[in-house]
């Protein structure tokens, strides 16, 4: 019978995973720079396989890869997902085969045949492990220092990555948060009302992508935006945007009765996919005064949407 491996965590599992949710990284298409840097890692260290590994909550998912089909794998089989038990840490394993760890592992005994393992862990500023940088071979080996010195740099250069995207995400939000200026000649100020800020997060956006292609994702995704649209009410100052580092969508619902334009959302959210296939879970959070910082809320619900995550059988133990 075969052996079911059990997932390993670290000790502050969900706060690693909320870790990894901020960079809104997960689930992205592919793009050339990430690309290259596995090729450069495949290279320098003499190896036939190098992924760019992302460990989410019951997957290890490949933003970048280089001699490996497949786009992600179950986490409890991922070597990687013990590389991230050390941040900060090169992980080498000369012969998996020889490691009872590993040695019954998919990509030890299926087809890839893996035997040697060095990764990288990618660990963010305040030293959360959400990935690495790995490379893999098919024989017994082991890196020589200058080649250890590479996986190192390499995987500085891949956080430092992963750390322009977060900004870039960032920045777009801010933009896409910044409301409407007051004209100067209001003649006094009004009590402002409450607010809603809601993401919609499409779910596996690079595989459909890989599957259907961008251009028919591309227009799912314009449909779903006009849907999401017909629930604003744009008198009020109502607004939602895509946000084009990611595959998402963030709405601001004003005043009270902002609460049955996010209910629509959901509704349309939840009916999604049996119009294009896609799913979409959704974050949201409410202001605590009409006054408080956009980008206060945005984080509430940013909160959210992992606990929605984390709820829907995904939980970190």
């Amino acid at each position: 019978m075969a052996r079911i491996p059990q997932r390993v965590l670290p000790a502050d599992e969900r706060a690693r995973q909320h870790a990894l949710d901020r960079y809104h990284v997960v689930d992205t298409p592919t793009e050339t720079v990430y690309d290259d840097l596995v090729r450069a890692a495949a290279h320098l260290c003499g190896a036939p396989i190098a992924l760019l590994s992302l460990i989410d909550r019951e997957r290890q998912w490949f933003k970048a890869r280089v001699g490996l089909a497949e786009h992600e794998t179950p986490r409890n089989v991922a070597v990687c997902a013990h590389a991230i038990l050390q941040p900060g840490e090169l992980m080498e394993v000369s012969d998996l085969a020889r490691d009872p760890r590993f040695a019954f592992l998919p990509i030890v005994i299926g087809e890839v045949r893996a035997r040697f393992y060095a990764s990288m862990p990618l660990t963010t500023a305040d030293g959360q492990a959400i990935g690495t940088l790995c490379i893999v071979d098919r024989q017994p080996r082991t890196l020589d220092g200058e080649q250890r010195e590479w996986l190192h740099s390499l995987g500085r250069i891949a956080m430092g990555l992963l750390d322009g995207h977060a900004r870039r995400y960032q920045d777009e939000v801010r933009a896409v948060l910044d409301p409407p200026r007051a004209p100067q000649s209001e003649p006094e100020a009004k009590a402002k009302e409450s607010y809603r800020i809601a993401i919609l997060e499409v779910q596996r956006y690079a595989a459909a992508v890989e599957s259907s292609g961008e251009r028919t994702v591309d227009k799912a995704l314009a449909a779903l935006e006009s849907r999401f649209e017909a629930c604003m009410d744009l008198e009020v100052g109502d607004r939602v945007n895509r946000v084009s580092e990611s595959a998402e969508f963030v709405a601001v619902l004003m005043g009270d009765a902002g609460e049955a334009r996010l209910d629509a959302l959901l509704a349309v959210a939840a009916a999604e996919p049996s119009q294009s296939g896609l799913a979409v879970r959704v974050g949201s959070a409410v202001s605590t005064h009409g006054d408080e910082a956009l980008g206060a809320v945005f984080l509430r619900a940013e909160a959210d949407l992992s606990r929605q995550k984390d709820a829907a059988g995904e939980s970190p133990a």
